[in-house]
């Protein structure tokens, strides 16, 4: 029955053999320019989506700048380009624990330098480790440093003595990291972009310590200790990359370049991609789905992602405020429907926040399809049949897939609920100043685990979370999540994270609508890259292998 709702219903596009000839004409012929020369050269074409919001490791938080930044600096470990649950050997060459891993030490290699050939030292990472954490500097991911023992006062500003922070630069190969207890995801936590080093000399030319000044990630100014150093940025073009000299394992690494080019429109990035000019898409049109599939099976890959998309909503704004309200907004939405009809490619129904992407911690189902029990709530919050319901906006950036998925749900709650919504669009810099200012009311959102723990979609939605959007605040949810952070016996830990996740739930300051799967195509003349959780793909272990045929 629900199949036959009009909110299911999405055209097919099926190509003739006329079409089909012509799409396989323009990609072979552009094959013999674009990617060919770009094969013989050595250089990785990526398409990240939108213009990045910045290059600094310690401002940033979305998934473009992640790409691009991933391949310009690198950390203490990397994360196996294989195996997301596995780290590998970065800045560090080694490291060691005590008895409980609470104390973990670091030995920097020898060989580690900064793109413009200056030593890196553990004093570097002890300095970048107190920037995040300067309270003035106001850092999305400084909360990520709160494992350090004392971090989390200092953030707070209720001490100012950076020494009280367990952090230690022994001497200058050895770095000494000290926890407020054993934490079960500490290796996969730094390998997040958070805890990388930025270069101490090159920060301070351009202001204080605390200072937001990004002028330093302009390409004349730039110093990084990734395998690739920045050569040009063309805002809302390309920003063009070229191997780093110093780099400790630069003998390793096969490209010589990679180029990442902002389109936010996926049709264009597809066009693109056939017509021979990127090895590799950040997404795919919805409605193109079937046609690779069915045409090119080769060229489309659906991985698994851990990813949670949801619609984060300000609770501060009427009638949102009302718990029942959000509820009602949440059952009367089909995930179901949406995942089968809309998007197509082994997306999962989200009935909790977390994904089914850890052993040991079972999804929640809550979040479900009741249009019935939505109206009778929507009912006792004095808007029965949608009457006097006021007009609210879903706000989503540039994208034919959130308006596509915006516009169903807008369908769903016009037919269940009889209110009326409207769709807002932004470009991402914007629509990042949006949710983060609260000019919202609800607001397309997605997150993709910054670490391996079921933690890490849980702890964006505390109280004082520079992540947490949505003006939500519980007491009950915050304690047990800081109970969590000093619980060893794993069954107990995800005993108190799934408490807090029932609450956060129940509350619904976020409405989960999928969870992911990553949807790309790829070039087959791309070696090294490997499907994992949370679609990292080192670009010191990709090559290209000319002549690779299409099909």
């Amino acid at each position: 029955m629900r199949e036959a709702k009009a909110w299911a219903i999405v055209a097919i596009p099926i190509l003739g053999a006329v079409g089909l000839g012509w799409w396989l004409a323009t990609r072979a012929s552009s094959l013999g320019t674009t990617l060919a020369h770009a094969n013989a050269q050595k250089v990785l074409l990526l398409h990240v989506g939108s213009e990045p919001s910045g290059l600094d490791p310690q401002q940033v938080r979305g998934i473009p700048e992640s790409t691009i930044i991933n391949c310009l600096f690198e950390g203490l470990l990397i994360s196996d380009p294989s195996d997301s649950a596995r780290q590998l050997p970065g800045v560090a060459e080694r490291w060691e624990h005590n008895e409980d891993y609470s104390v973990w030490t670091f030995y920097i290699r020898p060989d580690a330098r900064w793109s413009n050939g200056d030593p890196l030292t553990a004093s570097d990472f002890a300095f970048s480790i107190q920037r995040i954490l300067t309270p003035e500097f106001g850092a999305f991911f400084a909360d990520e440093l709160h494992v350090l023992r004392g971090a989390e006062d200092f953030h707070k500003g209720k001490t100012k003595d950076f020494t009280q922070v367990g952090v230690r630069a022994v001497d200058p190969r050895t770095l000494r990291l000290e926890l407020i207890g054993p934490t079960p995801y500490f290796l996969s936590l730094i390998t997040h972009y958070a805890w990388f080093p930025i270069h101490p000399a090159t920060i301070l030319r351009f202001g204080k310590l605390g200072n937001r000044s990004t002028q330093w990630t302009q390409p004349d100014a730039f110093v990084g200790n990734g395998p690739f150093v920045l050569k040009t940025w063309r805002p809302n073009d390309v920003i063009e990359t070229v191997r780093s000299p110093f780099y400790w394992n630069r003998d390793r690494v096969k490209l010589t370049g990679v180029n990442f080019y902002a389109i936010e429109d996926l049709n264009t990035a597809d066009r693109a991609f056939r017509a021979g000019q990127l090895h590799a898409t950040n997404d795919v049109p919805l409605d193109k789905i079937p046609f690779y599939r069915r045409y090119h099976p080769n060229l489309i890959h659906s991985d698994p992602y851990a990813g949670v998309y949801f619609y984060r909503i300000d609770v501060a704004q009427k009638p949102l405020n009302e718990v029942k309200v959000r509820q009602a907004l949440s059952l009367a939405i089909d995930r179901e429907s949406l995942v089968r009809n809309v998007l197509r490619a082994n997306q999962l129904a989200a009935t909790g926040m977390t994904p089914p992407s850890f052993p040991g911690y079972q999804p929640l189902d809550i979040a479900r399809y009741d249009p019935e029990k939505a109206r009778r709530l929507l009912a006792e919050s004095g808007y029965p049949g949608g009457t006097g319901f006021p007009a609210i906006s879903i706000l989503i950036n540039t994208s034919e897939a959130h308006r596509s998925i915006a516009e169903a749900i807008q369908q769903m709650w016009r037919q269940e609920l009889n209110i009326s919504v409207q769709v807002e669009n932004q470009e991402w810099k914007v629509y990042l100043e949006s949710m983060h200012q609260h000019h919202f009311a609800i607001a397309r959102s997605g997150w993709i685990a910054p670490f391996l723990d079921p933690l890490a979609f849980l702890d964006i939605w505390k109280s004082d979370s520079p992540n947490n959007d949505s003006n939500w605040k519980n007491p009950q949810f915050d304690v047990l999540l800081q109970q969590a952070a000093v619980t060893a016996d794993p069954s107990l830990r995800f005993a108190k994270l799934r408490q807090a996740e029932e609450i956060l739930i129940q509350d619904a300051p976020l409405l989960p609508i999928y969870w992911y799967t990553r949807v790309y195509l790829l070039d087959p003349a791309v070696t090294g890259w490997y499907p994992n959780l949370q679609a990292r793909h080192p670009v010191q272990f990709i090559d290209l292998q000319p002549g690779i045929p299409l099909h």
